[in-house]
């Protein structure tokens, strides 16, 4: 395969992956909130420098709550730009040096092809920086930012019975008050979307009137997110808590979108590498297109 068909594909690779990118970006598409991008990371700035400054507030109290504030801020904004940039960067790239890619296969202006590559090279470099950087934010909140959502086990599971008492130890309440909700890679699994049994016993225990005895505990499954125990007033018999169950999938909706185009941009910065090397290559000898 020569270094011009090389290059060509990386070019159409990049254009390629990208389009599918722009159609399912959990920003663009709107599916995160369409908040994104209008938070006001000043004011959290002002917030953490006025807590640190005047000794309101102690070093736990900084890292969990002013100071992870202001970062959840500054990357959630950060990763809503990265995705408007690298996205349309990248599809510019793709769509300008595939076409200077497909004339110079059909042999026209080949006296271009060394200030093609020059094109080629500077376009995979910069596309290969912005593309990384959004992978970056998009890893960092995907794996490590909260959804508000109450975490739980593989089987909808928040809270289990603490000896033989009516309070119940939360499974995943930590000093980290965030830790105590899902993230958005946690969105994807099975408890956090529809599960037709555990859905119907819920409605049945509803409608019957028995979620003691089922073991559901509506009004007091948030305390999980500010406290290590709570109390219940579940059955007896229950050594467990489930949490609410959802009848939608909207939330591994969300988790694919973030998975998907964090691999796919990965494939992107690749196909940048690609772009650039050839395209030095081709800068160098022209007459190898």
């Amino acid at each position: 395969m020569s270094k011009g068909l090389i290059f060509f594909c990386c070019a159409c690779c990049i254009l390629l992956l990208t389009i599918i990118n722009l159609s399912i970006g959990p920003i663009i598409s709107g599916k995160v909130g369409y908040d994104w991008g209008n938070e006001n990371c000043a004011l959290a700035k002002d917030n953490y420098d006025d807590a640190k400054k005047n000794n309101n507030c102690d070093d736990d109290c900084l890292k969990y709550y002013t100071k992870w504030e202001l970062n959840e801020c500054q990357r959630k904004k950060g990763m809503h730009d990265m995705e408007y940039t690298s996205f349309i960067f990248d599809i510019f790239i793709g769509f300008v040096c595939g076409i200077l890619g497909l004339l110079h296969l059909f042999d026209i202006k080949k006296d271009f092809v060394s200030t093609t590559g020059l094109i080629g090279l500077g376009c995979g470099v910069v596309g290969f920086v912005l593309t990384f950087v959004y992978v970056i934010f998009n890893g960092l909140i995907y794996t490590n930012y909260d959804t508000g959502t109450l975490k739980r086990d593989g089987d909808g599971v928040y809270a289990e019975r603490d000896g033989n008492t009516n309070n119940f130890k939360c499974l995943y309440y930590e000093k980290n008050p965030h830790k105590a909700h899902a993230t958005y890679s946690d969105y994807g699994k099975k408890q956090y979307n529809y599960d037709k049994d555990k859905y119907f016993a819920y409605l049945e225990a509803l409608q019957s009137s028995t979620l003691s005895t089922a073991c559901f505990d509506i009004s007091n499954e948030n305390l999980c997110l500010t406290q290590d125990k709570i109390p219940s007033s579940v059955a007896s018999n229950c050594k467990v808590v489930y949490a609410t169950p959802t009848n939608g999938i909207s939330r591994k909706d969300i988790s694919d979108r973030f998975l998907t185009t964090l691999i796919l941009s990965l494939f992107v910065c690749l196909a940048n590498v690609g772009l650039a090397l050839f395209g030095f290559l081709l800068f160098k000898t022209p007459g190898d297109f």
